[in-house]
């Protein structure tokens, strides 16, 4: 792997707190927002009947991933300020070779697929089902710029972007060897965990290791991004193809 250490070395302890202190923030955004959206709908049972459905209304998830992302970008803009993290220099760069990475997330969301295959695992699409409830016209619209664009480019700036270049810069640093590969298993993990889906975790750090290893590569965060959003276009394109068959 080429590589992807900042020049100035970060403080990476601030960094990984800073992480966890900007997930906590987004729940609780998002918690608030969702509630106060709940009480000027007037909705049935607040806040904590809306936790309880399976299919909650579309604004409730618009709403729950605008929290989310804000507590994300607070842990970026610390990172960057407190934690002493330098961007990559072209981290935003795209280049007409990154359509490959459209087929890199289709092929990975391909092979998380294949190897759930001898599990039988159910309930694979609970999570896109939940999210997508019964939005219909705009609103479905609007949740599938949001999933397949929107958290595309916070979660990549946030996972890759900050806390695998932080660890990684941190761990190769004490380790000397093998310290990138530690740091794409821990933060693929972390990855995994704040999806919150027991079921759907494997797959998810599998996910989180290729795409550290496409930042680490590429030097950018562009590739991440378009491999995670073809890979969340997949899970999309199946929950369209299992409402149109109905």
């Amino acid at each position: 792997m080429s590589e992807a250490i900042p020049k100035n070395r970060p403080k990476v302890v601030a960094i990984v707190i800073g992480c966890f202190a900007g997930f906590l923030l987004g729940e609780v955004v998002a918690s608030v927002l969702v509630d106060v959206a709940a009480q000027a709908d007037h909705f049935p049972g607040g806040f904590s009947a809306l936790a309880k459905l399976t299919s909650p209304p579309w604004w409730s998830n618009a709403l729950g991933l605008i929290g989310l992302w804000i507590g994300f970008g607070a842990a970026i803009g610390w990172a960057r300020t407190r934690g002493e993290l330098d961007d990559m220099p072209r981290q935003w760069t795209f280049r007409t070779s990154d359509v490959f990475f459209v087929a890199l997330g289709v092929g990975a969301q391909l092979l998380v697929d294949l190897l759930y295959l001898p599990f039988h695992a159910k309930d694979l699409n609970k999570p896109v089902n939940h999210l997508f409830g019964g939005a219909t016209g705009s609103t479905f619209v609007l949740l599938a710029i949001m999933t397949t664009i929107g958290a595309p480019i916070v979660e990549e700036w946030l996972f890759r972007g900050v806390l695998f270049r932080a660890l990684d810069s941190g761990l190769s640093h004490a380790m000397k060897r093998g310290g990138t590969v530690v740091a794409a298993l821990v933060s693929a993990c972390l990855f995994g965990l704040a999806h919150g889906e027991p079921l759907q975790f494997a797959g998810l750090a599998l996910l989180g290791v290729i795409l550290a290893v496409v930042v680490k590569r590429t030097q950018r965060l562009v590739p991440s991004i378009i491999t995670h959003a073809s890979f969340n276009a997949v899970a999309l394109a199946s929950l369209i193809a299992q409402r149109s068959g109905h």
